[in-house]
């Protein structure tokens, strides 16, 4: 989901507003979970860049209540000091040759009391063009959502073999 419109996406600031984005991610939670049918459901964030901020930043609001967060290639360091309040288990991914963003994911990560893990794509940079990166990543932070969203831990079970 797209926390800006293309008209926002062109100004710098709002690209940088997390608390902006994080508010707009809260309203769009608060709308799934008011409008599904049946039982509540895990809520689970996956956000990139200045995505992952806000995707942490929302998760540290009192009473939101977010079963997992997963950065990818994130800045969680502009969430701030509202990483501490964080309590949904986070999965940071960061590629191995993306030096500076990793060390402001380690630093964040220091930062986190929640459970959090923080994987390295070995020779991947920002955006993960390099062959088979992104497929790294999806299988961590599906791992990840299994894990936590739905209590998976069998291979197989995600593999559909009984």
């Amino acid at each position: 989901m797209d926390l800006l419109s293309p008209e926002e996406e062109l100004l710098r600031h709002a690209v940088f507003d997390v608390e902006l984005l994080a508010a707009r991610l809260t309203a769009v939670t608060d709308w799934l979970r008011a409008v599904s049918a049946g039982p509540p459901r895990p809520v689970g964030y996956f956000g990139a860049s200045t995505g992952a901020a806000a995707a942490l930043w929302a998760a540290a609001e009192p009473g939101a209540d977010i079963g997992a967060v997963v950065s990818r290639g994130g800045r969680p360091d502009l969430a701030g000091p509202r990483l501490s309040a964080v309590r949904a288990p986070t999965l940071l991914i960061v590629g191995g040759a993306d030096r500076q963003v990793l060390e402001l994911n380690r630093e964040a990560a220091a930062q986190l009391t929640c459970r959090h893990r923080l994987e390295i794509v070995p020779g991947a940079t920002h955006l993960f063009e390099e062959t088979g990166a992104l497929d790294a990543v999806a299988r961590l932070a599906r791992d990840w959502f299994a894990e936590h969203l739905v209590g998976e831990s069998e291979p197989q079970a995600r593999a559909g073999t009984p």
